[in-house]
């Protein structure tokens, strides 16, 4: 078991990346603080992981509920080892229907949270040595024109991750981030179907998309976070993943007919 006896909180893992991070956490050996803002959803998660798991449900656009996060994991486990800063708010916006309120919640969501967690979290990391693991978007190098504040914040969490990198070294904290591409959890299904793609859309992916004919899966995101939350990655800390199954800087895709 590579996590065995860590404790370690992943933010919004009642659905997606997040669970699945949380499920593979568990599998090999942690306790996991299970994070949310839908109550059946975060009990079917955390039911289903049992004594390993503890449920918190929490609105990461209120400034105080980092604190408490890291709070509920003390009180349920005694210590933590790990942070996986991976809610956010996947809101589609441009620079005509952007307003103040839409980017400044995005903000507060999707990068003001993370390095609240890690503030408030930091004395126990600290005692660990622990690691932290922030989930950003391929979206961080120049997004899409309909996700304008979406886009933005994960460049700003990108840079969070290796300022509080370069930080927090000198404290034993690693901090390491991933920059994921385009993966098929149910949110993003039923996000494509209300756009109007067809019902089995994830089987009609482009090959520019996916050379591999399908896209990743919350799973491919989860075995990869095990290594950075663990010891087997210690002392690296400052990178910058890219999960994705092309390169995503430097790309020029084969042009050809079908």
């Amino acid at each position: 078991m590579r996590l065995k006896d860590k404790v370690i909180i992943v933010t919004g893992s009642t659905t997606g990346i997040g669970e699945a991070i949380a499920r593979r956490c568990v599998a090999e050996g942690a306790r996991v603080l299970i994070h949310g803002t839908r109550r059946q959803a975060g009990e079917s998660v955390t039911a289903a992981l049992g004594t390993a798991a503890c449920l918190h449900l929490d609105d990461l656009s209120d400034p105080e509920a980092p604190a408490r996060l890291v709070s509920a994991a003390i009180r349920a486990f005694g210590q933590l080892d790990g942070i996986v800063n991976n809610a956010a708010w996947v809101v589609r916006g441009n620079i005509h229907t952007t307003d103040a309120a839409m980017f400044d919640r995005t903000m507060a969501i999707n990068v003001r949270a993370p390095m609240l967690m890690v503030k408030a979290a930091l004395s126990h990391l600290q005692a660990s040595q622990g690691s932290v693991l922030n989930i950003g978007s391929v979206n961080a190098y120049t997004g899409e024109a309909n996700q304008l504040a979406y886009s933005t914040s994960k460049g700003a969490l990108m840079t969070l991750s290796r300022n509080l990198s370069d930080a927090l070294g000198p404290l034993g904290v690693r901090v390491n981030h991933f920059n994921v591409g385009w993966v098929l959890s149910p949110n993003e299904y039923k996000l494509k179907i209300s756009e109007g793609m067809a019902a089995d859309w994830p089987e009609h992916i482009p090959r520019a998309f996916a050379p591999s004919g399908h896209i990743l899966t919350p799973e491919h995101i989860a075995a990869a976070a095990v290594y950075w939350l663990g010891d087997e990655s210690r002392p690296v800390s400052g990178s910058v993943l890219e999960l994705e199954q092309f390169p995503i800087i430097g790309r020029n895709p084969v042009k050809e007919g079908p």
